[in-house]
């Protein structure tokens, strides 16, 4: 019996985080794996802009964004426009271009699955899923490698067929 109170505690505390997460509805909803310094935003109050997203990000990350979001800028077309999606920064495009964005131990950068496999050897110094490319938060992306991926993400957007 004296065993099971650890777990009920567990269960207890659990139950309390979502019915907190309901109610208050917090953006960030990890609260086990804050962002040290990371501002908690209401839902109502959510970043609607990538500067408002970008001034709630603390600092190594914040520089290393705005250098990920200068070269993606650099390279996409003129009409592409930036907006928040999923509660992060994107470019858009013909279509969502890319993502990024910041996290607790980590940078991450959301090309698609084909344009990573695309880059697979110039990536192998980072830590790369389907979709995702994930650096250092004080260590942004090669320049250079963003705007490629970039325009290899616009390319296939020329090569698909759209109604």
């Amino acid at each position: 019996m004296l065993l099971l109170f650890p777990l009920l505690e567990e269960v207890r505390q659990s139950l309390a985080l979502r019915t907190v997460t309901r109610t208050l509805g917090w953006t960030y909803r990890q609260h086990l794996r804050k962002i040290p310094g990371m501002k908690k935003v209401r839902s109502s109050r959510a970043p609607k802009t990538v500067d408002e997203y970008l001034a709630g990000v603390p600092q190594p990350a914040r520089s290393t964004l705005l250098k990920v979001r200068a070269a993606i800028r650099s390279a996409a077309p003129t009409e592409a426009t930036e907006g928040i999606s999923y509660g992060i920064p994107m470019f858009k495009h013909k279509g969502v271009l890319v993502w990024f964005a910041a996290f607790a131990n980590h940078c991450s950068f959301f090309p698609s699955a084909a344009v990573i496999a695309q880059f697979q050897k110039e990536l192998k110094a980072f830590r790369t899923s389907k979709g995702t490319v994930q650096f250092p938060v004080d260590k942004p992306l090669p320049a250079d490698l963003v705007k490629e991926m970039v325009k290899a993400r616009l390319a296939q957007f020329e090569t698909k067929k759209r109604p």
